[in-house]
């Protein structure tokens, strides 16, 4: 960590000469061109224009800062004011987070669960106060994609993770739900991912085509299996005695950009998720895409039917007022 602190420090430097300029640092989890990253040079853009140039927004890559859980220790100590942090990652520091890893959990209709997640009243005061509790805030959460596995073989049923090993975020939930398929998971960090499924470390991982696509997993897997399982939804949140500190005037322009980006980013994953699948299959044309129908999902839904209980086990009585509130929430529009 402390190397973390020392490389990024002179940067910030050059800002300081400007005691008028504020300077927000905002750390992502994912590379140049990804959705958090358009989501970020969106934000800062609106933040910068309606400040005039009185707040400047820094952008800190994946990579840059250290891996994810880095990220939220920076945050949560307060030398990047912002951060973009996945539930998969940030659901081993506040287990109510692990929520949205429940699978099956979500409605068929993306804008519906875009609406939920920057909404439910729920969300923002059960995972809201326990972020609170380590020094973040949570601002929003929205939706990059449906989680789709890359794979080394086809997988229709659970008996196809048989001698399976299946790479996954070190997140609980996560990890149970593909034990629960019948698979071995080994937990490993992003950036090694490629190189695992490679050298066959590892027959398959799950992420949003996106992210399949800039990270070139299909090029060393050979199937896109969309099971439903889950969504791939991430966080931006704040260090907290930052956010209390913020002047009203900045304090409001912060909140009103965060309502106005749930929209924008919505369109912009929908739209680069369609043009990133059509990149790998134009790049890969023998690449195989598999749809799992109702009746193959089903299979898999029975199995991973205990992930509720344990979820309630780990949370309590917040984890039950949360997954009721989601349950009825996501189900008005299934």
């Amino acid at each position: 960590m402390i190397y973390l602190l020392s490389a990024f420090y002179l940067p910030f430097v050059a800002h300081a000469e400007n005691a008028k300029t504020e300077v927000w640092r905002f750390g992502l989890e994912e590379i140049e061109g990804s959705v958090q990253d358009i989501y970020a040079q969106e934000f800062k853009k609106r933040i910068e224009e309606k400040t005039q140039g009185r707040v400047l927004v820094d952008i800190y890559s994946y990579g840059m800062l250290g891996e994810s859980e880095d990220l939220t220790t920076l945050t949560s100590i307060g030398t990047l004011q912002l951060t973009h942090a996945s539930v998969g990652i940030i659901g081993s520091l506040i287990p109510q987070m692990q929520v949205f890893n429940i699978p099956y959990l979500f409605s068929a209709n993306d804008a519906h669960n875009q609406s939920v997640l920057s909404e439910n009243p729920a969300i923002y005061t059960e995972i809201g106060n326990a972020l609170i509790d380590q020094n973040m805030r949570l601002l929003t959460l929205y939706l990059e994609g449906d989680m789709v596995w890359t794979t080394n073989k086809a997988i229709r049923r659970p008996g196809d993770f048989d001698d399976f090993r299946m790479r996954v975020m070190n997140s609980p939930l996560v990890v149970e739900t593909f034990q629960q398929y019948g698979a071995e998971t080994i937990p490993l960090p992003y950036s090694q991912v490629y190189g695992a499924l490679q050298a066959h470390i590892v027959d398959g991982q799950s992420n949003p085509i996106f992210a399949i696509e800039e990270m070139k997993f299909y090029e060393v897997t050979d199937y896109l299996i969309w099971a439903g399982q889950s969504k791939f939804v991430t966080s931006v949140i704040a260090n907290q005695p930052w956010y209390l500190t913020l002047s009203n005037e900045n304090k409001q322009v912060l909140n009103d950009t965060i309502k106005e980006m749930s929209n924008f980013i919505f369109k912009r994953q929908s739209d680069l998720n369609k043009s990133r699948l059509k990149m790998i299959q134009e790049t890969k044309p023998d690449v195989i895409l598999i749809r799992l129908s109702n009746h193959q999902k089903n299979a898999f839904r029975k199995l991973v039917q205990p992930i509720k209980a344990q979820f309630l086990q780990q949370t309590g009585s917040q984890g039950e007022r949360l997954l009721s509130a989601l349950e009825k929430a996501f189900a008005s529009k299934k």
